[in-house]
């Protein structure tokens, strides 16, 4: 009887379906940000061997993080526990306190960001694209940020359809505008630069490569869907599906980063970086090409999009974990009161445009890196359905990457 539940078990957890397809889509779409636009221009400053050396490290750096916080997530003794409650279970309510507000605070500017350059890029395309007069403000963030938080409140099918809807057409472009930019290849140079130079270089990228790969913010939903849809299989699929989902996300960007990176030189990236300008604008600048011109809104549009969506849902949940443990409300309460909070501070925030916002999101950098990195890895020696995991290499790689990103993410704050 065992053997024939270890089968059956093995082919449900080999089987992939629709539902992974659009999870792994979500995920993907939660990863790439408007953060991608800056990616080829943060890494490609520092030369073509940092660049390659990251490349290698971006889908351990990547898998084995996500990995490690679906874990973390799914070790809960209660199968509906979200983010917020496995936290108050293992370190126990005043840690499980201040770590899930760390957890909400450190996602939430990223929507309001989101918020403001979704309303910038959408009042520019209409603005330089189309020939339009400017909407007005209000009513323009007002709509855009009414639409998004809609979508989340249509439920799991509408949010994974939107996110296929949105990742498929930019998978495509950004594919397209990889091979695109072929032509215009430069061979890179390929000397090896001084030992302390590539260190400081390849330091300072690994908080560029975390967060432009983060999907963290949709892990604990996406756990516990995972747990309510295959039962025991939950943690075997969540890795399988992050597995892909971290494979394609892989692939796609560092084609994308790689291509911009051969094309331009580290003296061009350096000057965009000063124009503080997304990488397919300065393309566009000085190539003069209306082409990709008009694709960079289009990308920066869905990009901001799919991955407002994704932050949406761990910041809603987060909310509602901390409303509920700390007031009387009840879930559904908590979850209109916590939507309509949001969609107001969003919306302000979009109409005000206000350029501190860089700050708050490099001040929650640190955060999400405790979180992904340093937390599951304290938890597999303290929890007992983690203790598996102890003395493993893909537990210290991860330990070891987030003390890194951390601490050059506080040099770059201290600078």
């Amino acid at each position: 009887m065992n053997q024939t539940i270890d089968i059956s078990s093995k082919s449900v957890s080999h089987r992939w379906t629709q539902h992974d397809t659009h999870w792994a889509l979500s995920l993907f779409g939660t990863a790439v940000g408007a953060g991608i636009l800056f990616l080829p221009i943060n890494l490609g400053m520092g030369g073509f061997w940092p660049l390659i050396i990251m490349a290698v490290l971006a889908f351990p750096m990547t898998y084995m993080a996500h990995r490690g916080l679906a874990r973390f997530v799914l070790s809960s003794r209660h199968n509906d526990a979200d983010f917020t409650d496995v936290v108050a279970e293992h370190f126990g309510a005043n840690v499980g306190r201040m770590i899930s507000m760390l957890y909400f605070l450190s996602i939430f500017p990223i929507l309001l960001i989101y918020g403001v350059g979704l309303t910038n890029t959408v009042d520019s395309f209409l603005v330089n694209q189309l020939g339009w007069v400017s909407p007005n403000r209000v009513l323009l963030s007002g709509v855009l940020v009414a639409g998004m938080i809609a979508i989340m409140l249509g439920g799991e099918r509408l949010m994974l359809r939107a996110f296929a809807a949105m990742v498929y057409p930019l998978v495509a472009i950004l594919a397209f505008l990889s091979f695109y930019l072929v032509p215009s290849w430069q061979t890179p140079n390929l000397s090896l630069p001084p030992m302390g130079e590539l260190g400081m270089s390849l330091w300072l990228a690994v908080p560029v490569v975390i967060f432009s790969f983060s999907h963290a913010a949709a892990i604990s939903s996406f756990a516990n869907i995972q747990r309510r849809h295959y039962g025991d299989e939950a943690q075997g699929k969540s890795e399988q599906i992050l597995k892909r989902a971290g494979i394609m996300l892989v692939a796609f960007v560092l084609l994308f980063v790689f291509s911009c990176v051969l094309t331009l030189t580290p003296a061009q990236m350096a000057e965009a970086k000063a124009q503080n300008v997304s990488v397919l604008s300065y393309l566009a600048n000085v190539t003069h090409n209306p082409f990709i011109g008009t694709l960079g809104p289009l990308v920066a549009f869905i990009a901001i999009t799919s991955s407002f969506l994704g932050h949406f849902l761990g910041a809603r949940e987060s909310l509602n974990g901390l409303v509920t443990k700390h007031s009387k409300l009840t879930y559904k309460s908590a979850d209109k009161l916590g939507v309509i909070v949001m969609f107001f501070a969003i919306w302000g925030c979009s109409v005000i445009n206000p350029s501190i916002l860089d700050m708050m999101g490099a001040l929650s950098g640190p955060v999400i890196a405790m979180i992904l990195f340093i937390m599951p890895t304290v938890a597999a020696y303290k929890v007992k359905a983690l203790a598996q995991y102890r003395g493993q290499v893909g537990t210290y790689f991860i330990f070891i990457t987030g003390m890194l990103a951390i601490s050059a993410l506080l040099y770059n704050l201290m600078g």
